[in-house]
């Protein structure tokens, strides 16, 4: 914990690293269940396509219309505490101008002194929904892996935003962590993801050390699963493909398997492009990319 300190940036971004609305809920959840302020926020027009992320309508409850342009906005915490404090950066993935939009970032961040960053990300994965939701933990830094029993990732290939943040920040003297969580992909592409947000919060605090209320998301991961059982009791074969699932983790969980089964699921999962099967629901021929 004292590698990343104890004024952590914890960083999601909407859009491919976010299987399942899983990583950028739990930014969300963070900045719900505290006290925050805009601090820092990059200028949309510089980095963003408006055709593929829109701005979007609001109504406020005076009933007036107002839009909400896409963004990336770094917030500081307004209270101290006795534990790590968490920063809190989210938005969505820009379309262009990814180093500028990550100088801007880093700058952002130094200028709040933050000591260590944790990206936080969520892929389609081939795994069963019933059981306990697996968190691959890396870092490219030798040191936040011997102290925190991290992997060192091996993949190569296309890079999203969280890495090349990670990248700059490494080069910039702020150590990073990377928490991703594996989403079933039957279902990731189609509904939020409360179970995959509450592992990649109770991994986050067992990082940092931070105190992180989990509030009702225990309840919503429960209820979660209940509705895939539901829909998938429906469907024979969907039935049958959950149950291979299942004793294919059961075999990864067993103490005879090889403890890289979490990191090469992360790699194939990179190397398919974020490109999931099909899935439950009325979509199912059409699974979104995370």
């Amino acid at each position: 914990m004292d590698e990343l300190g104890r004024r952590v940036l914890v960083v999601a971004f909407d859009g491919w690293n976010d299987a399942g609305e899983a990583a950028s809920a739990a930014v969300a959840h963070i900045r719900e269940s505290g006290a925050y302020r805009e601090v820092f926020a990059v200028d949309p027009e510089l980095y963003f396509d408006y055709q593929y992320t829109r701005p979007q309508v609001r109504i406020d409850p005076d009933g007036s219309r107002r839009l909400v342009w896409p963004d990336a906005t770094l917030w500081r915490p307004l209270h101290p505490t006795d534990n790590a404090q968490l920063w809190l950066l989210s938005g969505y993935e820009p379309a262009r101008a990814w180093q500028a939009f990550v100088a801007e970032l880093i700058d952002a961040a130094l200028r709040e002194d933050i000591t260590g960053i944790v990206a936080l990300g969520s892929m389609m994965s081939d795994v069963p929904h019933t059981r306990p939701i697996s968190i691959f933990a890396g870092s490219e830094n030798d040191a936040l892996r011997t102290a925190l029993g991290l992997e060192k990732p091996t993949y190569e290939g296309p890079a999203g935003i969280l890495t090349v943040l990670s990248t700059a920040a490494e080069a910039a003297g702020i150590p990073c962590a990377a928490l991703w969580a594996s989403v079933p992909h039957y279902v990731a592409g189609h509904t939020p993801s409360p179970k995959a947000t509450l592992a990649l919060l109770d991994k986050l605090s067992e990082l940092t050390g931070a105190v992180i209320p989990r509030g009702e998301l225990p309840a919503e991961s429960l209820a979660w699963e209940a509705s895939i059982d539901a829909a998938a009791s429906d469907d024979e074969e969907m039935t049958e493909y959950i149950h291979q699932l299942e004793q294919t983790r059961d075999t990864w969980d067993s103490p005879e398997a090889s403890g890289d089964a979490i990191a090469q699921e992360f790699e194939r999962y990179l190397r398919r492009g974020g490109d999931g099967p099909k899935g439950i629901g009325p979509n199912r021929d059409d699974p979104r990319r995370p």
